[in-house]
């Protein structure tokens, strides 16, 4: 595999993390647009965000975080850049006003075999492993919320095609594992708004990871469109549901909300890892050491160490570079300092027998160590 040759890396107890996306800064706002307004060639804009994930990459690690990702910055948005990859699903039109803006898209055929779909995410992976030695996250959007954006004129109903999108999503996710990922977050940004469907949401993210030798995360939020949440509500909808996952890690919003949800974790028993949201994205105002340290010890009094992922609520992608950056900062500071309360043999363990295995690997309960060659 390319990238670095280096040793198998282990993680300490309560890893640090990031959810998936970066600061964008307003210049490559700007380049991103003129690429879809037609003023800028794909192979300047690819130079270009090779050139800003290696940014991202050493913001991450001079900061101290454990599990890098790489920022999100070729994605224009968090569907798109999917929807317009897979053939069967038409773009009305592949000029934007705005790189950030939606498209229209509209499927009317069944969507061709998902073996001969490929996204282009495992190359995506293995850039960016070739550029840090760090264990990196690979996150991309799940099924359910790119049906959101698709006009359905081909399946009988919207469920077929959200598990249509899984299938295709499945495929591309071997092709990850095959390059190397080993830690896959799924995104549904969506989920929160229609908290009817989230039976047919979790049979699709099954769909996703099966068969696939990797560490599973889910990720669901109230959306961080513009820094703004699209809903707003309580992880209620979620359970039990969720329960039936196949995943690893769920990785949840809380700073920004509050922690009351931390009972349903309890309640529901969710046996399985728990990303705590201890940074509030949609704010620049940077949370103290001290204030991440207590957000961390509350969430101990229901999940054990061995089983917690500290991370920020949603991407950072909306904050300057230099917010992002503090409170980041911040995040490693507020968690070292937890670390250092819990006895000895927990807080130099390895974070692995909760945290980072593998629903469809043979490391449940183990300690994992990333091979970074």
């Amino acid at each position: 595999m390319p990238g670095h040759a280096a040793a198998p890396q282990s993680l300490p107890y309560l890893p640090t993390t990031v959810v998936g996306s970066y600061s964008v800064p307003e210049w490559l706002d700007r380049l991103k647009t003129d690429y879809y307004q037609n003023r800028l060639s794909k192979q300047h804009l690819s130079e270009i965000c090779d050139a800003c994930i290696k940014a991202a990459l050493k913001d991450q690690e001079l900061t101290g975080i454990d599990v890098v990702s790489d920022g999100e910055l070729r994605r224009d948005n968090d569907i798109d850049y999917l929807l317009a990859r897979i053939p069967g699903i038409q773009v009305m039109s592949a000029t934007k006003a705005y790189y950030y803006d939606y498209y229209e898209t509209v499927v009317t055929n069944a969507l061709p075999s998902h073996d001969t779909i490929a996204l282009g995410l495992a190359e995506d992976f293995s850039f960016t492993r070739a550029h840090t030695d760090r264990p990196i996250k690979f996150s991309f959007t799940g099924p359910f919320s790119l049906s959101r954006r698709v006009r359905n004129d081909a399946y009988p109903n919207t469920a077929d095609l959200v598990l249509a999108l899984a299938e295709v999503l499945n495929a591309e996710a071997h092709r990850l594992a095959a390059a190397g990922a080993t830690l896959m977050q799924i995104d549904e940004p969506f989920l929160a708004g229609y908290p009817d469907e989230v039976s047919v949401a979790i049979e699709a993210i099954n769909v996703v990871t099966k068969g696939v030798d990797a560490t599973w995360g889910l990720h669901v939020c109230y959306g961080n469109r513009y820094a703004r949440p699209s809903w707003e509500g309580h992880y209620d909808f979620l359970f039990p549901a969720v329960i039936d996952a196949n995943v690893d890690q769920l990785i949840l919003e809380f700073a920004r909300k509050g922690y009351d949800d931390l009972q349903l974790i309890q309640r529901f028993g969710w046996d399985r890892a728990l990303g705590l949201g201890v940074i509030d994205v949609k704010t620049e105002d940077v949370e103290t050491p001290d204030l991440i340290a207590a957000r961390i010890r509350r969430a101990l009094d229901v999940v054990p160490p061995e089983r917690l992922i500290v991370n920020p609520d949603c991407g950072l992608r909306h904050l300057p570079a230099d917010v992002a950056r503090a409170k980041l900062k911040a995040m490693v500071e507020g968690t070292a300092a937890v670390r250092q309360e819990l006895p000895r043999d927990e807080g130099a363990a390895p974070a692995a027998g909760g945290a980072l295995h593998s629903v469809n690997g043979d490391t449940h309960g183990e300690m994992i160590d990333e091979a970074t060659g």
